[in-house]
């Protein structure tokens, strides 16, 4: 697991040649939003691919990450202009190519995000990643719910192990035992 936040300049220019060369992207309009980037993610938020596109009229980095999706545009005079869509928001992703560009929309249910003038070998490889993103997402939440709900016959069970250890009295037994049946 690379470490963004924490790695030297060099270190994360190779990574983000790496990711470059994986998705297609030149990065050549968007040096200054990667060398902005560590800055806002998270601390365990991994870069999993980047693309650039034009967005709003102006040229935009758009990073896929373990996480989300952040739309960063550094401007010359103007600063600074962020957003991003937690993956779990994203409701839709899609991609259509021309001859040299091709556009990337990305669809949260409230807003639909139109990156155009995107390099064509990126589209597919680009909405290809998030679609996984998403799905390695979903996945490892309903791991983490399984493993955190217990059905009400193992709740029982163990509440019934507390009674016959004395840890608990019949009493507190019988309430517990009526509030996870009414759960249930």
């Amino acid at each position: 697991m690379f470490d963004f936040k924490n790695a030297s300049n060099k270190e994360r220019k190779k990574e983000y040649k790496r990711i470059a060369n994986e998705i297609g992207d030149d990065q050549f309009f968007t040096k200054k939003e990667l060398k902005y980037l560590p800055e806002i993610l998270m601390e365990n938020e991994q870069v999993l691919a980047f693309s650039s596109g034009v967005m709003d009229g102006n040229t935009w980095l758009i990073t896929l990450t373990n996480e989300r999706v952040i739309f960063l545009d550094k401007g010359i005079l103007y600063g600074l202009k962020q957003t991003t869509i937690d993956l779990e928001k994203i409701n839709a992703i899609s991609g259509s190519t021309g001859l040299v560009f091709g556009k990337i929309i990305i669809n949260d249910g409230y807003t639909e995000r139109q990156i155009k003038n995107v390099w064509k070998k990126t589209v597919r490889l680009f909405t290809n990643k998030v679609q996984e993103a998403i799905e390695a997402k979903k996945s490892k939440r309903g791991a983490s719910q399984a493993v955190n709900e217990e059905s009400g016959y193992e709740k029982l069970e163990k509440l019934a192990s507390l009674r016959d250890k004395g840890i608990i009295s019949e009493e507190e037994f019988v309430i517990e035992k009526k509030k996870i049946l009414e759960l249930s």
